[in-house]
């Protein structure tokens, strides 16, 4: 391209496309925003139902695959990343949970001065157009717009209730001041439609002059005069092509960010060197500090034929499918995540670190394995791992998938942790508010009891919530794994900027996709010379006595 831009921004995710959207607010401000997927219009994608089937596309899912993981008896774990417009936020789960206020102070702890929960809770209530209403928590007016299931189905209650019966708080609102305990989920759905950072942020300001986006465009490499980078190349149609920019800014994500860094001469000295890649700028960081969430499926048999089983067979999906088309409502329009719970795992955590989310049917989340009866299941795994990975290059061939190792379940902490996951999550499913319902344990089994068959099944059934984070983590600029500074800078480096999942110094209590557009949110402010939004001082509750008790 002739033309200079103001602002490269590599990836359409959900902080490019929040990106993309405010840093052309002002109408002058020309952007450009390079996306190797291409277009989200399809109804597997924009039906909320059907969150299971362009995951498992590979025209939407990058398809990446774990190597073999050391303590999980050497398999190779999924790691979806959305390859389309709208990132991960077009092929996720739609559940839209902020994590804990603690997880953003921790944060500021780690080196990330100004991304407090005072600083952050601002962003999010800026980005979220919640159904219900603005309260000090939560916004209304925002993109994003946000809102509650219908409940049609009684086992959501249950749920909710036998939480109640075992001890736990019920929480009105689990992104408000009560983030623990079990209640209903937010899901990222408006008028029964999918709503992505494409549908939120990218559409409405791709009516914009000064917004141009290109799609089916690799970026292959970020291009720097000394120590400033002044564009990106990519590939398309196969042909390279060089676009210049006063600014870039990298937003593929914690997979994509390191990788193109690394192909670009950033990152760890000795890598780079053995794979003869000029180095630009040594940064030991890059593509270190990853992290992710794991989870397995407790499912239960149901007495009663209530559960979305009823509703697998071709024709009942074909007609959830044209209900959905003509009403926008029915079983297509909720992602069936309508009830979770967050809860400690022991006494001495100050706050949860096991998350539930619910489903009123017995599948893996990828759809791929459907139990052959009616039942229902909890996803369950803990919040904070002390596991870290790594995402390397294979190759210095840009189209060569990076070598990606969470190293999971590497900490024995992780292991104490899954055994609560398993045994809280039976108490709780013993409850009464179960017992109309309550037919056998189908995973793990009621022989599943001792440490050892704990340790056996999570080795054989664990999965990926598919949460990766942390290869470019913000910190200080003395910090020797920081990649970014606070302002989202590229150490050392001038013109550069990594804004997505990807620098957040620690994985947040809960699913990534509402931080990760508030990291784009707040980004925009820095990159736009703006002050930040007022600090926020609304109240958290957090349990008095978690020092003693669990619950």
């Amino acid at each position: 391209m002739n033309e200079t831009f103001d602002y490269v921004v590599v990836g359409a995710g959900s902080a490019g496309c929040v990106l993309a959207n405010r840093l052309t607010e002002d109408g002058r401000s020309k952007v450009l925003v390079l996306e190797y997927g291409g277009s989200d219009r399809s109804v597997l994608i924009q039906m909320p139902a059907a969150l299971s089937i362009p995951m498992n596309m590979k025209k939407y899912n990058w398809g990446y695959f774990t190597e073999p993981e050391p303590h999980l008896a050497g398999r190779r774990l999924a790691c979806p990343r959305g390859k389309v417009l709208g990132g991960s936020s077009s092929i996720n789960g739609l559940v839209y949970v902020r994590g804990h206020p603690l997880d953003f102070d921790r944060w500021e702890e780690e080196g990330a001065r100004g991304w407090a929960c005072r600083d952050v809770l601002p962003y999010f209530k800026r980005a979220e157009g919640w159904r219900a209403g603005a309260d000090p928590y939560r916004g209304a007016d925002g993109p994003l717009a946000t809102r509650r299931g219908t409940r049609r189905n009684p086992l959501y209650d249950a749920f909710i209730e036998a939480g109640r019966q075992a001890g736990y708080p019920v929480s009105s609102d689990l992104n408000g001041e009560f983030p623990e305990g079990f209640g209903r989920f937010d899901m990222t759905v408006k008028n029964g439609v999918r709503w992505s950072a494409a549908n939120a942020y990218l559409k409405p300001a791709m009516k914009r002059p000064n917004l141009r986006v290109v799609t089916q465009a690799r970026a292959t490499q970020v291009v720097f005069e000394g120590k400033r980078a002044v564009g990106v190349r990519y590939e398309q149609a196969g042909r390279t092509h060089l676009a210049y920019g006063r600014a870039v800014i990298l937003c593929g994500g914690a997979i994509n960010s390191p990788q193109l860094l690394k192909l670009s001469g950033v990152g760890p000295e000795a890598e780079l060197r053995a794979l003869g890649i000029p180095i630009v700028h040594a940064l030991p960081g890059v593509g270190e500090n990853l992290q992710d969430h794991l989870e397995f499926y407790f499912q239960v048999a149901s007495k009663q034929p209530i559960t979305l089983y009823a509703k697998t067979g071709l024709l009942r999906r074909a007609l959830i499918g044209a209900h959905w088309l003509m009403r926008d409502h029915g079983d297509g329009a909720t992602n069936h995540f309508e009830a979770g719970g967050f809860i400690r795992s022991r006494a001495g955590i100050p706050h949860p670190d096991i998350q539930y989310h619910f489903l009123p049917m017995a599948v893996s989340y990828d759809g791929a394995n459907l139990a052959a009866e009616h039942g229902y299941q909890a996803h369950v795994g803990p919040l904070r791992s002390k596991s870290r990975g790594s995402v390397r290059l294979k190759s210095a061939d840009p189209r060569e998938p990076p070598r990606i190792l969470f190293n999971y379940m590497s900490v024995s902490d992780d292991w104490l942790e899954m055994r609560a996951c398993v045994r809280l999550t039976r108490e709780i499913f013993g409850q009464p508010a179960f017992d109309p319902y309550r037919g056998r344990e189908i995973q793990p089994g009621a022989d599943c009891l001792s440490d050892e068959a704990i340790d056996a099944f999570v080795r054989e059934k664990i999965e990926s919530a598919y949460h990766p984070c942390g290869t470019c983590k913000m910190g200080a600029p003395d910090d020797p794994r920081a990649v970014v500074d606070a302002r989202a800078r590229v150490i050392g480096l001038e013109g550069l900027r990594v804004v997505d999942a990807s620098i957040m110094p620690s994985i947040t209590s809960g699913n990534l996709n509402a931080p990760t557009i508030m990291i784009g949110e707040k980004a925009s402010d820095i990159i736009r010379g703006r002050d930040p939004l007022a600090a926020s001082n609304a109240p958290f509750h957090v349990a008095p006595d978690w020092r003693e008790k669990q619950r």
